[in-house]
């Protein structure tokens, strides 16, 4: 039974003209809307009756799920693309394909009779472990070989780029649960830092400026920001070979608009995604993309899109990635027992605790305890950081910076440990248009977005961004091996039990990526 799945969605930007700058543009583009809008207004008749009476609150996020269920391990058939490219083409996707059950569609703001960008930035995160795992409870010499140190160095772009990354992942999380403070969360920093920022490469002026901003890349140019990820999709996803992870970008947009050579030219090199044009109207457009998605993810997504295509869409953008690793060492089921969670308000729920004493990477303070607990080679692990008692986790991240979270890792030194986890299973989803906005991204969601870089003949802004995730743990889940040659406190082991909200990340703990962040709230059950 697999132990750890992270599944989602990320992203939906609805996009419009901006403002030309001269008159002959303003006409040309008037032109352009005339024909757009006559096509749009042929293709909205079939689809103004389905119009979701959600849209007025699609901006709200929707609660964090926490639920039972079970998974075979058994994939679907992966889906073909069809309609577009050589017979048999497979989608350019980095190590393995993509596992995992996506979204759907959601209605968004859309002006009638004006072009629309629908930016899906598909996050997808599986990770299994199941029969995987290296080590059993018992340990015992079968662990692989520890990775101790990346194959290359770091650039200075990419060490200022997982930097951007991290502290906008934090960000990103302080917001949702500002928001949504009783609600368990679970996202992608790496997986939505790299799909808005391949989506910086259509974008000019003032909007790329804000982009930029809000990912917190500083001064970075689009170059150096592309030739960053560009190196940390080779690397990250070569490094342990007992970890699977593949990352993979599509970009599928409407045949009769001409998306600009610059642009293709930026994406395909440097984040390896395939560009695609589709006649939308085609009763069978929705299924090729669909077939995309099926075929990343082996089946787990079969239908991302709901037909008909709106005629105000003009180009779906999409990100997936798939995390696939055993623990190195598995918690014994038979050490699991019954407890329970605390929740914020001071009720409790009951929950199933994985336990286990062992060596692992330990740092605690009066602020917080925290333990490592690395997969496979140990070079990619989940930090989990249990705040004190005395403090609420809400306080905790209301404070914490990203030099405090380097703080935490950095100061992870073997010890002795009692661990008491929690089994759980959380489906997350939000719409992420308010935070993203109140983190300085606004002018991209309204008619002052300048997105002129993508087409020729097209400038749309941001409708909406879409995140859905999933995320599964169990006894079969990663625990770090002990460092045989670190003395033990002679006072005796320390006991981390996450019986309350706790902060947990998955990272690459050489390069310091975090690829998944999360904060349990509510017991959380399987």
């Amino acid at each position: 039974m697999p132990p750890t799945e992270f599944s989602g969605t990320f992203g939906m930007f609805p996009v419009t003209h901006a403002e030309s700058e001269g008159a002959a543009a303003h006409e040309r583009r008037n032109m352009v809307r005339e024909r757009v809008a006559d096509e749009a207004r042929g293709s909205l008749r079939a689809t103004d009756r389905e119009e979701s009476p959600h849209s007025e609150t699609r901006s709200r996020p929707m609660k964090g799920r926490i639920r039972a269920t079970r998974t075979t391990g058994e994939d679907p058939p992966g889906g073909r693309l069809t309609g577009g490219g050589a017979p048999g083409e497979q989608v350019p996707i980095r190590q393995v394909p993509i596992r995992q059950v996506l979204g759907r569609q959601v209605p968004g703001r859309q002006p009638s009779g004006r072009p629309t960008l629908l930016l899906w930035l598909l996050l997808t995160a599986f990770a299994v472990t199941g029969c995987d795992g290296i080590l059993g409870p018992g340990g015992g010499s079968g662990a692989p070989p520890a990775i101790t140190e990346l194959p290359r160095a770091l650039s200075p772009t990419e060490i200022q780029t997982i930097t951007a990354s991290n502290a906008f992942g934090l960000e990103l999380l302080r917001q949702v649960l500002d928001e949504t403070p009783d609600e368990s969360v679970f996202l992608s920093p790496f997986s939505a830092s790299m799909a808005l920022g391949m989506t910086m490469n259509g974008a000019d002026g003032e909007t790329f400026e804000a982009m930029r901003s809000t990912l917190q890349f500083g001064e970075l140019t689009d170059d150096e920001i592309n030739a960053a990820y560009r190196g940390l999709l080779d690397l990250l996803t070569g490094l342990d070979p007992d970890v699977e992870l593949a990352i993979g970008n599509s970009v599928w947009f409407r045949e009769d608009l001409t998306v600009r050579q610059s642009f293709r030219d930026r994406v395909e090199s440097n984040f390896d995604a395939r560009i695609q044009g589709l006649d939308f109207s085609a009763p069978g457009a929705a299924d090729v993309i669909n077939g995309w998605a099926s075929d990343a993810t082996m089946g787990r997504i079969d239908e991302m899109i709901e037909p008909p295509i709106p005629g105000t869409i003009v180009a779906y953008l999409m990100n997936a990635v798939y995390f696939n690793a055993g623990w190195t060492r598995t918690f014994d089921p038979a050490d699991t027992e019954p407890g329970e969670f605390e929740r914020p308000d001071g009720t409790t729920g009951p929950v199933e605790f994985m336990t286990r004493r062992d060596t692992v990477p330990l740092h605690g303070n009066h602020l917080w305890t925290a333990v490592d607990l690395p997969y496979a080679g140990q070079a990619w692990a989940m930090t989990v950081v249990v705040p004190h008692r005395t403090l609420s986790l809400h306080e905790i991240i209301g404070e914490l910076t990203l030099e405090d979270w380097n703080e935490i890792v950095g100061n992870l030194n073997v010890a002795e440990v009692r661990i008491a986890l929690p089994r759980f299973e959380l489906e997350w989803e939000a719409v992420l248009n308010d935070q993203l906005k109140r983190m300085g991204m606004e002018i991209a969601f309204d008619g002052r977005a300048d997105f002129t870089r993508m087409f020729e003949d097209s400038s749309p802004w941001i409708d909406e961004v879409k995140q859905k995730t999933f995320v599964r743990v169990d006894e079969e889940g990663t625990e770090a091996a002990a460092v045989t040659s670190v003395s033990l406190e002679e006072s005796g082991p320390t006991t981390l039990r996450a019986d309350r909200p706790f902060l947990f990340a998955i990272r690459e703990r050489l390069s310091g990526t975090i690829l998944f962040m999360g904060a349990i709230v509510e017991p959380p059950t399987m």
